[in-house]
């Protein structure tokens, strides 16, 4: 089915003529549920502390959650409290869930396991977002990630950030289902920030451009040492995905020099033992994401590929200085030095401890937390007194 799907998706073939009106029954119900929403006809919720949505509009992986990691680690550099909320595909536990180290991709979805891993930072999991969304308030969390969370309104949000697809941009460009599209291309004039993922071509003049960066194989047991990529090149591997985009995986590994042979399974597959075994001594590569699922059962010749978001430095400073302020993290930043709260001083572009006496400037929208780059203060400056 999904290999059918494509072919009209992103090949250029014409739908048949019986989705088009389903597509258009389909957008019809997107836009009844999102005014349901702005009137208040169907229920959402703000959590106490700001919430940046990471989503998309198109289905498949775009390179949500590579963001979503980037962005938790990035803010958790500033000393807040990160929390990550995200639905938590296949997996068994009901209701909300928040997860701890020892939590496997089983209890809580595959990509859930794979963020805790990549970022320490609090994650939490659940159909129901808003309920999460409480659990990571209650642990402490100041702010709170949602990973694939644009259509999923019932969660109200600060800031919107919507991943494109560089290489398969918007397909046909239509709706569900004659299109890959989970809302209009026009929804994306309402979102603070677009990222493209790949791509020669920019597929709106507004997106950032991010960079998936990986070059060093890691064992998927966890016995053996990491590989640098570029020594399987001019071999042969056994290549095994169940990701949205497998072909973006596929890809990277051909660009590193590799004879890949390709074994798809659907978006979250739970694998067993035998589905990573071929019957010949070849390495097997599989995605970080599918590597979590598979610890347990994984020989020395499994092998998984990490990637890193990645943005030069002009357009890390733009996303950031444009998070920093929609979603008012200069309130609740704290002093590096003591810890304590600081005063933003909109007007002078400064963070002032009255505790230390320090001035910590803010450049393009982004604090300098360093005690270095920090002014001392008198004590009769009139910063202290306000």
């Amino acid at each position: 089915m999904e290999s059918w799907l494509q072919t009209f998706w992103y090949q250029g073939a014409a739908p048949p003529w019986w989705l088009r009106p389903l597509s258009w029954l389909f957008g019809s119900v997107v836009r009844l549920r999102r005014n349901a929403y702005r009137r208040g006809w169907l229920p959402s919720g703000r959590p106490a502390c700001p919430v940046i949505v990471i989503g998309n509009i198109s289905v498949g992986g775009t390179g949500k959650t590579p963001l979503t990691i980037w962005l938790a680690n990035e803010l958790h550099s500033f000393g807040l409290r990160v929390g990550v909320v995200l639905r938590g595909y296949g997996r068994t536990a009901t209701g909300p869930l928040l997860l701890e180290d020892r939590t496997g991709a089983a209890q809580a979805g595959d990509e859930a396991v794979l963020i805790r891993r990549r970022t320490h930072c609090l994650v939490a999991v659940g159909s129901d977002r808003r309920a999460a969304a409480r659990l990571l308030e209650q642990a402490g969390a100041q702010l709170i990630i949602a990973d694939d969370g644009l259509q999923h309104l019932a969660l109200q949000r600060d800031v919107e950030i919507a991943v494109i697809d560089g290489e398969r941009g918007f397909g046909n460009g239509r709706l569900l289902p004659a299109g890959p599209l989970r809302e209009p291309v026009s929804r994306l004039g309402s979102v603070a920030l677009l990222v493209q993922n790949g791509g020669e071509a920019l597929c709106d003049p507004r997106a950032l451009r991010m960079r998936l960066a990986g070059d060093e194989l890691l064992p998927v047991s966890e016995r053996l040492a990491p590989m640098p990529l570029a020594q399987l090149a001019g071999h042969a591997a056994h290549a095994v995905a169940a990701i949205g985009n497998p072909q973006r995986f596929f890809a990277t590994l051909r660009a590193a020099g590799l004879s890949v042979r390709e074994h798809v399974f659907p978006d979250h597959h739970r694998f067993s033992a035998t589905e990573l075994q071929f019957g010949d001594a070849l390495p097997v590569l599989i995605t970080e994401k599918d590597a979590v699922k598979c610890q347990a059962f994984a020989l020395p010749q499994h092998w998984y590929l990490p990637v890193t978001a990645q943005f030069t430095a002009n357009e890390r400073q733009t996303l950031l200085g444009r998070v920093f302020m929609d979603a008012r993290l200069l309130d609740i930043l704290a002093c590096p030095v003591c810890k304590g709260p600081l005063q933003y001083e909109r007007a002078q572009s400064l963070l002032v401890c009255r505790t230390d006496r320090l001035a910590f400037p803010i450049r393009e929208g982004i604090p300098v937390m360093l005690e270095e780059e920090a002014r001392q203060l008198s004590g009769d400056d009139p910063l202290l007194g306000r």
